[in-house]
C-alpha cells in the first residue's frame, strides 16, 4: 500500500475535510477526527463516506 506522499498532502476526509493518514496495519487511510477509516483498493483510495468504517 505504497502511497506517495504528494498525494496524501492533497487528501482530505470528505466528511470533516481534515487531514488523513495510513494505518500501518491494514489498507486503509484514517480520519482520526470522524474516526473513519476509508480503504485502499488496488492502491487506489476510496474516499467515499458510504465507504468508510468507523474503528
Amino acid at each position: 500500500m505504497p502511497i506517495r506522499p504528494e498525494l496524501l498532502e492533497i487528501l482530505a476526509c470528505p466528511q470533516c475535510k481534515e487531514a488523513i493518514h495510513p494505518h500501518p496495519e491494514d489498507d486503509t487511510l484514517r480520519c482520526d477526527r470522524c474516526r473513519l477509516a476509508y480503504p485502499i483498493r488496488d492502491d487506489i483510495p476510496v474516499m467515499l463516506v458510504d465507504e468508510a468504517q468507523g474503528y
